[in-house]
């Protein structure tokens, strides 16, 4: 299968790339380039002959239109995002002209195509999303987010992929547009890129600096391990219903608090400090506004129908999390220069 994937030098799409190939996929990565995304995610595949990759932006038509000619992709796999909740409190623009935006963009150019190509059996476009479209759950452990959860996103980023996510329904609907969907929990592993609050903490603690933890680190999010996440993105695409949407989760909940403290324990273990525990830098401080308290994925569709769990627990993937940034300085190193990086954001209210 040749796979068209969008946003495929970010940290989800670069695991989905590398997957794809070692799966036997050909793919075409198309990327914009922008400030979280980083080519050396992919070079492990960028000299594989079935690889490509189109410095494109979802946002130009016509790059698209010329890209699906080129390529004829059998299925897209649509990544391509602004995914930083506290950037999208700064400036929610970028977010809905990506998101939306580009998603329409991306749903025109593959509807497009299928149509010339004489509407193919087999082509699905499969659209990649988050479980924050579903708001906040309380605490009870019993109550987790369903594929019919009803919409209920509480900041700019969520709620540009929630719309995005009922553009893609609305085109399977109205047009006729092949769709499968997909809303992931929290995703964390190598290659994340050092803005998010699990290589902000490892970072942190190897730099002697403040682990900052949003209010009082009661938030509690399910984690997922994205090389975990990329195997079950490539299983829907494989086997998925078309018209059917799958929740992906890690089956891993844990507070923020816990999760730190978790991931200083590792570090204690493998680069102990000459005095104290990492757990010391922890720091508390202002809440982000809007938090929401609780996510948590039901992923029992996606086990029941397509036989897929992850496989580590979230103790064996902060490990081997821990273990791949301690090995890889020359890769995050130059990006904490990148704008943004290591400076508090999201804080407008």
């Amino acid at each position: 299968m040749k796979l068209l994937i969008t946003g495929g030098a970010g940290f989800i799409g670069s695991a989905v790339v590398r997957q794809a190939i070692a799966r036997g996929h050909a793919v075409v990565n198309l990327d914009a380039l922008t400030y979280a995304a980083c080519l050396d995610n992919v070079a492990s595949v960028a000299d594989h002959s079935a690889y490509a990759f189109e410095e494109a932006d979802i946002r130009d038509r016509a790059a698209l239109d010329r890209i699906f000619a080129a390529h004829a992709p059998d299925a897209v796999m649509h990544l391509a995002a602004e995914s930083h909740v506290d950037r999208s409190i700064d400036g929610p623009g970028d977010f809905i002209e990506t998101n939306i935006t580009g998603t329409f963009n991306m749903l025109e150019a593959a509807r497009a195509y299928w149509m010339r190509a004489g509407k193919p059996a087999g082509f699905r476009f499969h659209h990649i999303s988050t479980d924050e479209v579903f708001g906040s759950l309380p605490a009870d452990p019993a109550v987790q987010f369903t594929e019919t959860t009803p919409y209920d996103p509480r900041s700019p980023y969520s709620a540009s992929k929630a719309a995005s996510d009922h553009l893609v329904r609305a085109w399977a609907e109205t047009y006729g547009l092949p769709v499968v969907l997909t809303n992931c929990s929290n995703n964390y592993g190598p290659f994340h890129f050092p803005e998010k609050l699990i290589p902000v903490v490892i970072l942190n603690a190897l730099a002697g600096k403040p682990l900052p933890i949003y209010g009082d680190g009661s938030n509690i999010r399910d984690w997922l391990y994205v090389e975990d996440h990329a195997d079950a993105l490539l299983t829907v695409i494989e086997k998925g219903e078309l018209g059917r949407s799958y929740n992906i989760g890690g089956e891993n909940e844990r507070t923020n608090l816990e999760l730190v403290k978790t991931l200083c324990a590792i570090l204690d273990e493998k680069r102990p400090k000459d005095s104290g525990s990492y757990a010391d830098q922890i720091t508390f401080v202002t809440d982000r506004p809007g938090h929401d308290a609780r996510y948590a994925i039901d992923p029992s569709r996606i086990r029941e129908e397509l036989g897929w769990r992850p496989s580590v627990t979230v103790e064996e993937g902060l490990a081997l999390t821990v273990q791949w940034y301690l090995d890889n300085e020359a890769w995050w190193r130059p990006l904490q220069a990148r704008a943004g990086v290591g400076q508090r954001l999201g804080t407008k209210a």
